[in-house]
């Protein structure tokens, strides 16, 4: 009799088992778990594995093996396994990593994430970073192509040719400086700002911001450089054809501080090319992602970008340098 029983009891578990409304929530929960992860079907076993133990509350454990393609004795093997020494200094690389992306307020990528770790002390390579920064879904803002069109340029003045020719490496700094101006748009109007760069060392030495886009903010940005200069040999000054540039008040104040003007050629905005580099990364990765509400916000923001940021990690760059050219030129133990 109890024989009996237990066969009825097994046959009616598999006909619920086998039932229309058994088979629809069973299918429904599978859809569901490829709905939210079924793109990590491409990545490792592991994984796979960590994917699998963050659902364990929401999804039945062999369902899901079978969904990701693992064995479940593979998955409970993992499961109780110590992670080895490589996997916990990846564990530690990554909550750092996470600490600096979000420090830069989520725009830098790899390769800089790279810089500030080697600073940090880290022995770590770019593209185990790399690796990383995918797995855990951090990156950069990407660059946004935009075309540009603009009217008739200035004519050159007098006596000023190209004397960059596209040359943006100095030896020495207060050698070449190169100027732009960009606008940034807020909802009292626009907003211009005007840089010098010490091609050296890529380090914002003088800036400028107006609301209106005149010759006197290029003074102000030069004479800015001229403050901070520490020697007095000539200093090349390349810009475009603006007419803040071209004016005779610009071309006065250059040649009365020992400074040495360049300009582009007719259309070549690569003749310019390392302003436009600092201007394509303030807008992707700050002016691009902000809604200024007024022109002292935006004039806040520029100043933190420039002096907070971008500069000091310039210097890092510059020191990291010194560093290196001073222990390749230090005397051997054994040679002398």
């Amino acid at each position: 009799v109890l024989s009996a029983t237990n066969r009825a009891c097994s046959g009616s578990v598999t006909k619920t088992k086998q039932s229309p409304e058994f088979l629809g929530r069973f299918i429904t929960k599978e859809r569901d778990f490829f709905k939210r992860r079924g793109s990590v079907l491409r990545e490792a076993v592991t994984e796979r594995y960590a994917v699998i133990e963050r659902f364990r509350s929401d999804y039945p454990v062999g369902m899901m093996c079978r969904c990701l393609k693992v064995s479940t004795s593979g998955f409970y093997a993992w499961l109780g396994r110590k992670p080895d020494p490589r996997a916990q200094a990846n564990t530690r690389l990554l909550e750092r990593m996470r600490e600096i992306h979000e420090d830069s307020l989520g725009v830098i990528g790899a390769p800089r994430m790279h810089e500030d770790l080697v600073e940090d002390g880290e022995c770590v390579s770019l593209n185990r970073v790399a690796r990383l920064m995918a797995r855990d879904r951090l990156q950069g803002w990407p660059r946004r192509t935009k075309r540009r069109s603009g009217g008739k340029p200035n004519a050159r003045p007098s006596g000023v040719a190209n004397l960059l020719e596209r040359d943006f490496s100095a030896n020495e700094p207060e050698t070449k400086w190169v100027t732009d101006i960009t606008e940034v748009v807020t909802h009292e109007g626009k907003l211009y700002l005007c840089v010098v760069i010490d091609l050296h060392h890529k380090i914002v030495v003088g800036w400028s911001i107006h609301h209106r886009q005149d010759r006197h903010m290029a003074v102000r940005a030069i004479q800015m450089a001229v403050w901070q200069r520490q020697g007095t040999s000539k200093v090349i000054v390349h810009s475009d054809r603006g007419c803040q540039f071209t004016g005779g008040t610009f071309r006065k104040f250059v040649e009365a501080n020992a400074l040495v003007s360049s300009m582009s050629a007719v259309g070549h905005c690569a003749d310019n090319a390392a302003c436009e580099d600092l201007f394509g990364m303030l807008k992707r990765e700050r002016v691009n992602h902000r809604s200024y509400r007024t022109r002292d916000e935006a004039r806040a923001d520029l100043f933190d970008y420039i002096e907070r940021f971008h500069n000091p990690r310039m210097r890092r760059r510059v020191a990291r340098g010194d560093r290196a050219f001073a222990a390749l030129i230090q005397p051997s133990a054994e040679t002398g």
